[in-house]
């Protein structure tokens, strides 16, 4: 390696690939692709790495657009050492590559209702991150706290105060890697909640295009939220009822479309690039404003450059 990059004991790969690695399978290469063996090892990478080279934290890639041109920087994948599980009394932590659905059923096996967690699609780092929820729960209800290593390489433990967590948002430092967190919740038994995600799933299944390929939910609920992410019923209002009533539901551009079965569900037909997707999605929040007056937020994240003209 050269002097910018040290030699880690994980794996690290250059001009990596991004689609592949994302649930829309869409997007250019990553200069490099981080793959660390442990906390220790990401710890001296990041200590190590030159401060000028950008760094950039990569879950699943369940909520997550990489541009055509790909991404200048390092990206941070975590693998088989940030998966483990383990529950004491009503806390469960789990790495942050444990998929959220496992961390649900392995809390459910243990009597503890995270059951919350199991329709949400990625894995623990970005539940953290954007405040992931779902059936009126979110992260930061359950939430104790998190490990993470900073950009300078520091191993900190974060509480709520320091992630200061909104509606699918927090602040989380530029460049610092969530690695674990904690959460509690309360008792149940085990047949009940099981019986109560089984029943989540159905409901997911009927509702969502779970088949197709696609990130999620596209853009933010444009409603009343408190500090910790829970909707304002006041005031609550749905992304894909704006998006119908702008006439949107099924839109297509190149191979992307707004799903006819969930119109706030942006789906990669086959065939499709970034550009259609982003751009499809841009053309979404054009006629939901010229309808209707709202500005519809991006859920789903869009990094890197666009191909070359």
């Amino acid at each position: 390696m050269t002097k910018r990059f040290p030699t880690p004991k994980g794996r690290l790969t250059a001009g990596r690939s991004l689609a592949e690695l994302t649930w829309l399978r869409v997007g250019g290469p990553a200069d490099w692709l981080f793959q660390p063996a442990d906390v220790e090892d990401l710890a001296t990478f990041l200590r190590e790495l030159d401060p000028a080279v950008a760094v950039f934290s990569m879950g699943v890639g369940s909520n997550l657009i990489v541009r055509d041109g790909g991404l200048s920087a390092v990206v941070i994948r975590m693998g088989r050492g940030f998966n483990a599980i383990t529950v004491e009394g009503n806390r469960v932590t789990a790495g942050a590559a444990a998929l959220d659905a496992h961390v649900a059923r392995r809390a459910a096996e243990a009597g503890v209702d995270l059951t919350f967690l199991r329709t949400i699609p990625g894995a623990v780092g970005g539940a953290v991150r954007m405040n992931a929820g779902c059936y009126g729960s979110y992260v930061a209800d359950h939430f104790v706290e998190a490990q993470a290593v900073t950009r300078a390489g520091e191993v900190v433990t974060l509480d709520a105060d320091d992630l200061n967590f909104r509606y699918r948002q927090t602040d989380l430092p530029e460049g610092c890697v969530i690695t674990q967190a904690t959460f509690e919740g309360v008792s149940g038994d085990p047949e009940e909640l099981a019986a109560r995600m089984d029943a989540q799933l159905k409901k997911r299944d009927e509702t969502q295009p779970t088949k197709d390929r696609t990130a999620g939910s596209t853009f933010r609920n444009p409603a009343g939220f408190s500090s910790t992410g829970r909707a304002d019923d006041a005031h609550d209002l749905k992304a894909w009822k704006v998006i119908d009533d702008a006439g949107m539901r099924g839109a297509t551009l190149g191979g992307a479309q707004m799903s006819p079965m969930h119109s706030n569900f942006l789906v990669n037909t086959g065939g499709a690039t970034a550009a259609d997707l982003e751009g499809l999605g841009e053309e979404v929040r054009k006629k939901v404003f010229q309808h209707s007056g709202i500005e519809l937020v991006w859920e789903i994240m869009r990094v890197g450059k666009p191909a070359p003209e």
